[in-house]
């Protein structure tokens, strides 16, 4: 069939055609004679692998739009054919040799360099584990994926684009002849997500068939793609700072520039023009053409997303209570708390997210061992050791900044001797057990703590107990709650592990005149209600609290299919520690990939001055104070670019979008506004809408930009979205480029809009106003 294996079974699904025509892709991707990718492109036949005793050969081939890998397979529902192909984009990461649980567990039996894992995105489908036949052609498929990748990564909007275009093209030329017919155009138009009238789609096509024997060949095909992803509203802000209709001088576009908040050098100016301008003459005589000016907005300068925050630009030497720390909750298990299976690939999954705080439910197991699951539920098990290894080889992949391990222990004080044994044998010098100074007047840095692990569990001599263990009641700090669990949970904290604490010592909070009198190392953990209510009644004097200590909040333990709870309320608080369910996209979730997008991802972001001192800002009424800093932020929603059909089951269902702006912040700032929709057009929708925002506090704000495919009779759907701190923004003509529900890249759809913030002279109206009752 393809590859060495041997022909496969005629139950099998039939690998696509292999075009004879040159891969245009793979040349446009810089591919072209890559052996690697070759290899890839010629298809081998490799082992699927789900146990050891569930291995079977499967088919495996690149095809020729060099972002799509065919998959093998015996079934033939409607569910495993959108299985049988896959995206390059799709693939989170390569892991080569036995990585994942499912290969770890052949227990030897295979040699490493055979074996290769790959992870996708989202966890929308599983890991595929893979054997080859030899080292040499794992080799071939491991460089191959992450070399295309990087490609890929690498490409501009517009090379996303023209890509992404011509592989619809290849898929609508149904009879494969290199030729597009009207009903192939047609086609074509329906894939794409575009509703247009007979008379428009007839009028584009008898215009680029220029030979007139009824079909375009690729020539006029270029013709009629470049014709479809013409942007009119990109030529209207060209025209309106071109003096002539036709190029950009120096002076005018610095003075664009300058409108955007940009850099508005004559310098600046000459320098886009030598990388965006393609044309001899503009480029010589320092002219921007309509064609540069095109490049140029579509490129990663024009991000709505401020460019100079994506890398670590915050101050990283203050103290760990003066920045918000992305955290997971019950980071172990892969669905609900109740019968989800365990597993290291969430810590994985959330430590690639630049996640720096995971948690660990340990209890006593088998033989000595300590495992990890949820306690009194009928979720699987896996090895506290298993979780630490994997634990030390992903901690500082994402990110350098310290990592806190929180440890829910019920285990005996055997075991518990056991866990930490294991946390320092694995973890090494990773692992902090000493202070860094003989003071805990306050906590040390992010910088200070590069590259270590903290352990958050109790500590004896927090207790106020000096013997060799403490006796406790720890059911404040026990998270579990509601169904899975109930009762108070005693333990004992064995000399071993409590050691092991250091800069997170665990301790119940009784108030805040108790807890304003305890060192910067001890912190205590807060039931998502807890946290709100005491927000309410206290909210000043938490803010003081979380400004010297750390405090950890959780979700309820009623939550029992791992939903989320809003984590906002929690931030202006200055809590730091906002544990999620990773494993649950949503809203929620969305908020806390923007709240942590700035800064490199690195998963510390410093949080707003008034929340880092002894202030008098209360999260619940911010009419005026520290913080409040009254903004007008105007969003005008211009167009969108090629958003993906909802569904994908009825070939003739088009998206009818409209786009949602939501800012998240303090009570007083929230609000949601929307556009008109759109009816039958996901491909080039055009709204021009104004949408208008008044900020108390913008400091703690996110924006978040939902595209929705409008219904008359049910819910909307979710199409897209992109969330984003208000001090993230770039204003200006911007384009937002939207993420899936799971957070991944939704490539190449995208947002057109223009940001204005302006400063406002007066405080504006509190909520009660807002609603009349005042």
């Amino acid at each position: 069939m393809f590859g060495r294996g041997k022909k496969s079974d005629n139950a099998r699904t039939q690998v696509p055609a292999i075009d004879s025509k040159t891969p245009d892709p793979l040349r446009r991707l810089g591919v072209l004679d890559d052996e690697d990718v070759c290899v890839m492109q010629r298809g081998s036949t490799l082992v699927k692998v789900r146990s050891q005793r569930w291995q079977k050969r499967r088919g495996l081939r690149l095809l020729d739009d060099g972002a799509t890998i065919w998959c093998e397979s015996t079934k033939h529902t409607r569910k495993a054919r959108q299985l049988q192909t896959f995206s390059v984009w799709d693939v989170e990461c390569v892991r080569e040799g036995c990585q994942s649980e499912c290969l770890r567990r052949l227990g030897g039996s295979v040699s490493e360099s055979l074996c290769f894992t790959l992870v996708f995105r989202g966890g929308l489908r599983k890991s595929l584990d893979l054997r080859c036949s030899s080292a040499q052609e794992a080799q071939h498929w491991v460089r191959g994926i992450r070399t295309l990748q990087d490609r890929l990564s690498n490409m501009t909007q517009k090379d996303k684009l023209d890509h992404w275009i011509r592989g619809y093209l290849r898929r609508a030329d149904l009879n494969q002849d290199g030729k597009m017919s009207y009903e192939e155009v047609q086609h074509l138009l329906q894939m794409i997500n575009i509703d247009v009238s007979e008379q428009y789609a007839r009028t584009l096509f008898k215009k680029c068939d220029r030979s007139c024997n009824g079909r375009l060949d690729p020539g006029e095909t270029e013709e009629f793609c470049r014709e479809l992803l013409r942007r009119p509203e990109l030529d209207a802000v060209f025209r309106r700072y071109s003096g002539n209709g036709c190029v950009l001088t120096s002076a005018e576009l610095r003075d664009f520039l300058g409108d955007q908040g940009e850099d508005a050098s004559l310098e600046h100016a000459h320098t886009l023009i030598h990388t965006y301008e393609f044309n001899d003459w503009a480029h010589e005589h320092l002219f921007m053409t309509q064609n540069g000016f095109t490049l140029y907005m579509l490129s990663k300068e024009n991000d709505v997303f401020n460019q100079q925050h994506s890398a670590v630009y915050q101050d990283m030497s203050r103290p760990l209570a003066h920045y918000y720390i992305s955290s997971s909750h019950n980071t172990y298990l892969t669905k609900d708390q109740l019968t989800s299976a365990s597993s290291t690939e969430p810590y994985i999954r959330a430590l690639n997210q630049g996640c720096r705080c995971v948690e660990l439910d340990c209890w006593d197991g088998d033989k000595g061992e300590p495992m990890i699951f949820h306690g009194h539920t009928l979720t699987s098990k896996i090895p506290f050791r298993e979780v630490i290894t994997t634990i030390a080889q992903f901690a500082f992949k994402a990110s350098p900044y310290p990592l806190i391990l929180s440890l829910e222990v019920h285990c005996s004080l055997e075991q518990q001797a056991v866990m930490a044994r294991h946390l320092r044998t694995i973890l090494g010098h990773k692992l902090l057990t000493r202070p860094l100074t003989h003071t805990l007047h306050h906590l040390p840095s992010p910088q200070e703590l590069k590259g270590r692990v903290l352990v958050k569990a109790k500590r004896i001599g927090a207790l106020g107990k000096t013997d060799s263990t403490a006796s406790f009641n720890s059911s404040c700090e026990d998270e579990s709650g509601g169904g899975a669990k109930s009762g108070k949970v005693c333990s004992k904290v064995s000399v071993e592990l409590s050691d092991l604490v250091v800069y997170c010592c665990s301790v119940p909070f009784r108030n805040f005149e108790d807890a304003a009198q305890q060192p910067a190392n001890y912190m205590s953990s807060f039931s998502e209600n807890d946290a709100l209510r005491l927000i309410k009644d206290s909210g000043k004097q938490f803010v003081r609290l979380n400004s010297r200590c750390l405090s950890r909040i959780y979700p309820s333990g009623q939550r029992l299919q791992s939903s989320n709870y809003h984590p906002q309320d929690m931030w202006n608080a200055g809590c730091q520690m906002v544990a999620l369910n990773f494993q649950t996209a949503g809203e929620q979730m969305d908020l806390n990939q923007g709240r942590f997008l700035p800064n490199g991802c690195c998963g510390y972001v410093l949080k707003p001055h008034f929340l880092c001192q002894d202030s008098d800002f209360n999260p619940d009424n911010t009419g005026g104070g520290p913080g409040h800093t009254p903004t007008q932020l105007t969003i005008r929603v211009i167009s969108a670019q090629q958003l993906p059909k909802v569904d994908v089951e009825r070939p003739n269902a088009i998206v009818d979008p409209q786009v949602c702006v939501e800012v998240h912040g303090v009570s007083i700032d929230c609000s949601r506004l929307k556009t008109h929709r759109v009816d039958n057009n996901g491909f080039n929708p055009r709204w021009d809408c104004t949408l208008s925002f008044q900020l108390q506090v913008p400091e703690l704000a996110l924006v978040r930009f939902v595209v929705e495919d409008h219904d008359h009779t049910a819910k909307n759907d979710f199409v897209g979205q992109f969330t984003l701190p208000f001090t993230s923004l770039s204003t200006g003509y911007r384009h937002v480029h939207l993420l899936r529900a799971d957070g991944s890249s939704l490539s190449p759809a995208s947002l057109f809009v223009h940001i204005k913030v302006t400063p406002l002279g007066r405080p504006v109206r509190s909520v009660a106003e807002r609603m009349g009752k005042a």
